[in-house]
């Protein structure tokens, strides 16, 4: 029995309708496996503590928003972690740079760098946070 064009027609729209919902929803949830991740959490951790970061970005509230699995800037193995998770509060936005390495033996991350990023140019260290040159937390 021979297929009408207007039936594979029909056909090839909803599979591509399917496929790209399908898509979708990969994506979103890779991006939630990110936000579930210790080395993600450490680093929000380090934000929420610091005042500075805080104030720039005019926090409370702090929104977070989901990373781009495309961008190049970040990079996760089973080693280290290098991520751009993109904040805002009420001031300003920005990008939470950081760097995070994996111990292998007790199997834990342990962020290294947090840098605030704001979409004005202004950096805020976040952490290592340093009180004094002598002082560090």
């Amino acid at each position: 029995m021979p297929v009408s064009t207007r039936a594979l027609q029909q056909m090839a729209i909803y599979l591509g309708i399917v496929s790209g919902g399908g898509c979708a929803v990969m994506y979103y949830l890779m991006q939630q496996n990110f936000a579930k991740s210790e080395y993600y959490k450490l680093a929000i951790e380090e934000l929420n503590k610091n005042d500075t970061a805080l104030e720039a970005l005019g926090a409370p509230p702090l929104h977070i928003r989901n990373i781009k699995l495309t961008d190049r800037n970040n990079h996760v193995d089973g080693k280290s972690a290098r991520i751009k998770i993109p904040v805002c509060g009420s001031k300003s936005a920005g990008y939470l740079h950081t760097y995070s390495v994996r111990d292998g033996l007790q199997k834990r991350w342990f962020l290294q760098e947090a840098v605030l990023q704001l979409l004005d140019g202004q950096q805020v260290l976040v952490y290592p946070f340093t009180e004094d040159k002598d002082h560090q937390h």
